[in-house]
């Protein structure tokens, strides 16, 4: 059975995040902030040597990862590649939105008006489908079109990767955080995913097991 580990690290914050609206599939640049985060990862990831780098298609999640490769010594051999399936979840009408708005649009559904209260109540996927729910025009992923997106995404990793290998992936602070959710979901804690964070996963052809999650103070030896 081939077994492989992934490193998945949360882009840099972007201006979006800076004024807390909503973004999934759109995209903005990173924020003087956002830069550091990924230089951050890109210390503490430096000394791993990649098979190969993998990020979302989205421009901060590509970004993210030049800045964490031009800190790895062997940068000028790791070949990068993206795939859309490490997207954010997609909000549809609600994407670039003011984000505390769309919670209160959300869960006036279940007579709720916080992301907190929602999530705390309901979690990570039946939020999901709540979100689905309210858009106007059906465009935002329900769980179960998210999860059909990212499995198929975690199955391209398997059948492009080597046994004992490691690989860096660049994605997003709720899909992170939904992965975590799934496969542990004692190491969520409520916290968000935070920006140039680490998150360690170990990858077999039938499981996906969560080392650790959304650490900054992590320094691979």
């Amino acid at each position: 059975m081939k077994t492989f580990t992934a490193y998945f690290v949360r882009h840099g914050q972007t201006m979006l995040n800076h004024y807390n609206k909503i973004q999934g599939w759109i995209d903005s640049p990173l924020t003087e902030k956002g830069i550091a985060d990924a230089k951050r990862a890109g210390q503490q990831l430096k000394n791993i040597d990649f098979a190969a780098a993998y990020s979302s298609d989205s421009g901060r999640a590509i970004e993210t990862a030049s800045y964490i490769l031009k800190a790895n010594k062997e940068n000028i051999n790791i070949i990068s590649y993206q795939y859309p399936e490490f997207r954010e979840q997609c909000h549809g009408y609600f994407e670039g939105n003011d984000a505390n708005q769309m919670w209160q649009f959300v869960g006036e559904q279940v007579q709720l008006t916080s992301e907190s209260a929602v999530l705390g109540k309901y979690g990570l996927e039946k939020a999901r489908d709540l979100i689905h729910k309210a858009d106007l025009y059906g465009e935002a992923e329900s769980n179960a079109m998210f999860w059909e997106r990212l499995d198929r995404g975690f199955n391209k990793l398997r059948d492009n990767t080597h046994d004992g290998d490691q690989i860096l992936v660049v994605s997003h602070g709720m899909t992170i955080r939904s992965i975590i959710d799934r496969y542990a979901p004692e190491l969520d804690e409520g916290v968000p995913t935070i920006n140039g964070s680490i998150s360690k996963l170990t990858i077999t052809d039938n499981d996906i097991k969560v080392d650790f999650f959304n650490k900054t103070d992590f320094v691979a030896k």
